[in-house]
């Protein structure tokens, strides 16, 4: 029996239109009858996907920026804050390379220190508190992740400088194709979801996981019932046991009313 359902948003719960099925609702309703657990795991910002989720937000936990924060009903239950000096260091290599920009991700809000519209429209997409800076180096907030916006394509471009200095003593993930998101090691939305586990007494033959991206491999690890969405690419299916129809196709949604309800 399924106790807890986890799922990805961007490419796998959200459709093109970076919107929530309103079908969605109705199946929430019907998983809280069953006492069965509803969290969103995200690379997106807790605010942004509190208000995703505005409708039902206290019935949603919220695995946010990569599994560094998760927030049920108003209360943290766990975050992983980066030293000061290791923000410091990794903004510096940040700004070295070219047509990328970087975000800190703090518990108060995001931080950007340019303005030009083409960046502020994709940190709009994901960030729905923000703060435009002088300069990240003098932000005062826990900061969860340093994210940088690569418009060269974070896989070939930034993953590999940031691998090479980092790959070793942080958690580098590709999270989606401009994306490029820095945590401290071991944190992920897998090590998040294991923490649920524990908290509420539910196994990983009673979780359900849904992604589509790099950063969803370590979540497919801590459920028996792992789907890679049909728009998932070749390499992030080979972790999951199952694949589910698109996001476009409301891939999440058809598993749980098919399997579930």
């Amino acid at each position: 029996m399924i106790k807890l359902i986890a799922t990805d948003m961007d490419g796998t719960l959200l459709n093109e239109q970076d919107k929530i099925n309103e079908e969605f609702f109705h199946v929430l309703n019907e998983l809280r009858e069953k006492n069965i657990l509803f969290t969103a795991a995200s690379g997106r910002q807790y605010y942004n996907l509190l208000n995703k989720f505005s409708k039902a937000k206290d019935d949603i936990l919220y695995v946010a920026e990569n599994g560094s924060y998760v927030i049920f009903r108003g209360e943290e239950l766990y975050s992983s804050v980066i030293d000061k000096t290791v923000v410091k260091s990794l903004l510096d290599l940040g700004r070295q390379i070219e047509d990328c920009e970087l975000i800190i991700c703090g518990k108060k809000s995001a931080y950007v220190e340019k303005n030009h519209k083409k960046f502020i429209e994709e940190v709009e997409r994901y960030y729905l508190k923000y703060e435009i800076v002088d300069s990240l180096d003098h932000v005062d907030d826990d900061i969860l992740k340093v994210t940088l916006c690569d418009f060269k394509g974070a896989l070939e471009n930034s993953n590999k400088i940031f691998k090479a200095s980092y790959g070793d003593t942080l958690q580098i993930t590709v999270s989606g194709k401009i994306w490029l998101d820095v945590i401290n090691k071991d944190v992920n939305k897998g090590t998040a979801i294991k923490l649920l586990q524990e908290k509420f007494n539910i196994k990983p033959e009673e979780t359900m996981v849904f992604g589509d991206y790099f950063n969803d491999i370590e979540m497919f690890k801590s459920a028996y019932y792992s789907y890679a969405m049909a728009n998932a690419p070749e390499e992030v299916k080979k972790h999951s046991r199952f694949i589910a129809e698109s996001n476009r196709d409301n891939g999440v949604l058809k598993v749980i009313k098919d399997k579930i309800l």
